[in-house]
């Protein structure tokens, strides 16, 4: 089994009802033909309800809505607001509609300001739908009060593999670094690797993935640590010069990464940056260093992009309107799928309690219909970490004339790596 066991004890103890689909009742009913309801549901409708006769499913985010990650944070959480809009225009979820507004917390990308602000909400939500930062969210899930709560992350880190309670979405940091180094192996022929990154677990994971790859197709490997800000990064692009790689892992911020990409390029680097997920910001096309980026940097994500043609991608894109294209936005989107599915069968279960919705999560298994959006292999949280694993990789070029200011470049491909790698911790503790 890929998740621990933990808690069979917990969910063995949870008493199961069966919804005949006729009705609803307050909190903790046990009443025969009508669901369980737990934290954050009740049969009052919610404060912006589509239909008043339905009750409310309140899902918590907390995420970076000021701090360093604002550009990310902002845009998934609008995404994710933006999907279930649309769910509960389409009839909700049984005899319930989702509310996505009402405990939206801002953590400034501070593990103590999360931990803060879960406080406040933990005893209102029945789940967390986005949960921004690694450290802040395992911290968040060793809380005495989150036992049975289940979290959807905005944070790709492998760490994600061995825990039961959390829906990870898309390929780890630790896999987009493998298949980055494998893409400069064997399309760019680079036999020098270096990584410039965060310290902690989205750089180190990156960083580890890069490490291993480069060591298993044989080139040489350089590792650059680097800190936050946009004028503190001289030392990592006297180091990228250095290093004299042909392929150059990222895993900073935006700033940073234009700071990176700008510096070594304006000094003759030739290499290529493939940055990860949190590197991009459309912003960027409009900067100084925007001649530089367009010239020698990819964005690596396993999502298929703003422009992708699918009914999913389409019906986002409707729901957006007027606001403007991004990438984080669709990954917003995405991710609701996997909820909807969750909650679509807790609710033919009977079972709306945190300790109902582990035990289902335990046991899907990647059927989940996204119109389109997900990459193959997600959902699975059945299986064992290396079945569960999405590997795959899509490269993004900027491209200034696009909605969201990148298009994809070729295939979605996994490397050889990623695809053979086993997967027995998180890659970042391997530092």
């Amino acid at each position: 089994m890929r998740r621990s066991v933990r808690r069979l004890g917990v969910l063995a103890a949870v008493t199961t009802l069966v919804l005949a689909g006729c009705g609803r009742d307050d909190g903790g009913s046990e009443a025969e033909g009508e669901a369980t309801l737990g934290t954050g549901v009740t049969s009052e409708p919610c404060p912006d309800a589509v239909d008043e006769s339905k009750g409310c499913i309140y899902l918590g985010i907390i995420s970076d809505l000021t701090g360093v990650f604002a550009g990310v944070g902002v845009p998934l959480t609008d995404g994710g607001q933006a999907f279930w809009k649309r769910v509960n225009e389409e009839g909700g979820i049984g005899d319930y509609e989702v509310d996505v507004t009402t405990y939206v917390k801002d953590n400034k990308y501070d593990p103590d300001t999360h931990a803060e602000v879960f406080a406040e909400i933990n005893d209102e939500v029945l789940l967390i739908a986005q949960s921004l930062g690694t450290i802040a969210t395992e911290a968040m899930l060793r809380d005495n009060d989150a036992e049975e709560l289940l979290v959807l992350p905005a944070t790709l880190g492998s760490n994600w593999l061995f825990e039961d309670r959390v829906l990870e979405l898309g390929t780890s940091y630790c896999a987009e670094g493998m298949n980055a180094v494998d893409y400069g192996i064997d399309e760019l022929g680079a036999d020098k690797v270096a990584a410039v990154h965060f310290p902690g677990d989205y750089g180190d994971d990156t960083a580890v993935g890069a490490r291993i790859a480069a060591e298993a197709r044989g080139a040489d490997f350089t590792d650059i640590t680097t800190g936050p800000g946009a004028d503190q990064q001289t030392a990592a692009v006297a180091e990228v010069l250095k290093s004299e790689a042909d392929i150059v892992v990222v895993a900073t911020g935006p700033l940073e990464l234009a700071a990176i990409v700008g510096g070594a390029v304006s000094q003759g680097f030739q290499g290529k940056f493939v940055g990860a997920i949190p590197t991009w910001n459309a912003a960027l096309l409009q900067s100084p260093a925007a001649p530089a980026i367009e010239a020698s940097y990819l964005w690596a994500s396993s999502f298929p992009g703003y422009d992708a043609d699918t009914p999913g991608h389409e019906a986002m894109r409707e729901a957006a309107g007027d606001a403007p294209a991004n990438e984080y936005f669709a990954i917003g989107w995405s991710g609701g799928y996997i909820l909807k599915a969750l909650l679509e069968e807790a609710v033919e279960s009977g079972d709306l309690t945190r300790g109902g919705l582990l035990e289902i999560a335990s046991s899907m298994s990647g059927d989940i219909d996204s119109e389109g959006m997900l990459p193959d292999g997600s959902g699975n949280y059945a299986g064992d970490p290396n079945e569960a694993a999405v590997r795959v990789t899509q490269l993004f070029t900027p491209a200034a004339d696009t909605d969201a200011g990148v298009e994809p470049m070729g295939d979605i491909f996994t490397g050889p790596t990623a695809e053979g790698y086993d997967f027995t911790e998180a890659c970042y503790l391997q530092k």
